[in-house]
């Protein structure tokens, strides 16, 4: 058995959001272990698997601190125009509809969609050459912790000494559990549907918000052409789709060419003709919220601290604010020579992300309520609505930024700012 020096922080799980907050502490000085169950080889390029990311503006500014922004081996495909609707499947959508430009707001686009692949292949390249990090996968971890510190056992034999255990190891977080934090779920009793498919027409950076009696269904430019289609389907998007769970099932057997139907009845005829590609990835929706985002020596980001609906695509943005913050607490702490896992600094980080989360949440759950159903008088307002916003242009530009993350106070590196370094 051997030990290492004491870290600033363990992170369990080296997902997108974990794996983005052991870069920014560790490229800031914090001697830092990031630990995972499965191996993160450097490789080629994988196969395209159909999943992408909406990466907002912010969450852009964040990976670019922690030097993994520049890594992606794939383009990002900015995202310039946003056009929202109400319909039904098979039907045009409502002429009463909302468009938002992101030149009236900003130089950049409202954010970019990343390849999963991408970005996994730009975080494994950044990890094992940042020389205040560990990287230890595969791996699993046994947890202690006490008031002055925590142990980290590792299934490799290690033993790590740390301020603060940093919970991302997503939705069923078994350190979460083991804190006993407890978690309240509400089940949306719909299944959410992700992918990508190749089309016939340009998507000019514009994606589309279309919200349909049963659930939201949205369509995110991605980057080419000719990246993923053919000289019949030169460009391509990805889709998240919300159905009832039912229906979604009944989508999910259907072959390509059924699904791609399917497709097409909720797109309408701006694309052309579509055909689906890459694998389809499903999963049940429901909400959850913590009772608090930290215990002794522990903190919860990402999936581990909360879940949104889909409907507006912001839950791993969400859990990119929960990195900006919790290492925004700890590198303060650090280079003010305190300890960045102590109750303080936790209290700061939860002070500052449950308001937000909080607000994101109920949110979107109002407007999943709004959207999901089809009684006549509650459309007609809902679309009149719709129209109004896209009649005032001060609110316009207020949805617009928040679309951005671009929120009241945005600060540090969410606002472009550089790492405070150490070390």
């Amino acid at each position: 058995m051997t030990s290492t020096p004491e870290m600033a922080a363990c992170i369990i799980g080296a997902g997108p959001v974990g794996a983005t907050l052991a870069a920014i502490l560790a490229a800031a000085g914090l001697p830092t272990a990031v630990v995972d169950s499965a191996p993160l080889p450097p490789m080629a390029l994988p196969d395209f698997d159909g999943r992408a990311y909406a990466i907002a503006l912010t969450s852009k500014r964040l990976l670019e601190a922690a030097g993994v922004w520049e890594r992606l081996p794939a383009e990002p495909c900015g995202i310039r125009r946003i056009r929202v609707a109400d319909g039904r499947p098979g039907e045009p959508a409502s002429a009463l509809s909302l468009a938002f430009d992101a030149e009236e707001v900003s130089a950049e686009p409202f954010g970019y969609m990343v390849e999963a692949r991408s970005l996994r292949m730009a975080l494994n390249a950044a990890l094992p050459e940042m020389p205040n990090l560990r990287v230890f996968a595969p791996a699993t971890a046994t947890v202690e912790r006490q008031a002055e510190g925590a142990t980290v056992r590792l299934s490799t034999g290690e033993v790590l000494r740390t301020r603060l255990v940093v919970a991302a190891e997503g939705r069923n977080s078994p350190l979460r559990r083991q804190a006993g934090i407890r978690a309240t779920t509400l089940d949306y009793h719909q299944i959410g549907m992700v992918g990508a498919f190749a089309h016939e027409r340009p998507h000019e950076g514009v994606a589309l918000e279309q919200f349909l009696p049963n659930g939201p269904f949205a369509q995110l430019p991605l980057a080419g052409p000719d990246r993923f289609g053919t000289a019949a389907y030169p460009h391509a998007s990805a889709f998240v789709w919300a159905d009832r769970t039912p229906v979604a099932r009944r989508m999910l057997a259907l072959d390509d060419e059924g699904f791609g139907r399917e497709l097409a009845r909720r797109l309408g005829p701006q694309l052309g003709a579509v055909r689906p590609i890459g694998r389809r990835w499903s999963y049940p929706l429901s909400a959850l919220l913590v009772e608090r985002w930290t215990d002794t020596r522990l903190a919860l980001i990402g999936d581990a601290a909360h879940g949104v609906h889909p409907i507006a695509g912001q839950g791993l943005n969400l859990g990119f604010r929960d990195v900006a913050a919790l290492a925004e607490e700890m590198i303060a702490a650090w280079h003010a020579g305190a300890d960045p896992g102590a109750s303080p600094v936790l209290a700061r980080y939860q002070a500052r992300r449950r308001p937000d989360t909080l607000l994101m949440l109920t949110g979107m759950h109002a407007l999943e309520r709004l959207f999901g159903n089809d009684f006549a008088p509650v459309r007609i307002a809902r679309r009149l609505g719709i129209a109004a916003v896209d009649r005032l242009p001060g609110l316009k530009r207020a949805f617009a930024r928040q679309a951005m993350g671009l929120g009241p106070g945005v600060t540090g590196l969410l606002a472009g700012q550089g790492l405070l370094k150490t070390g």
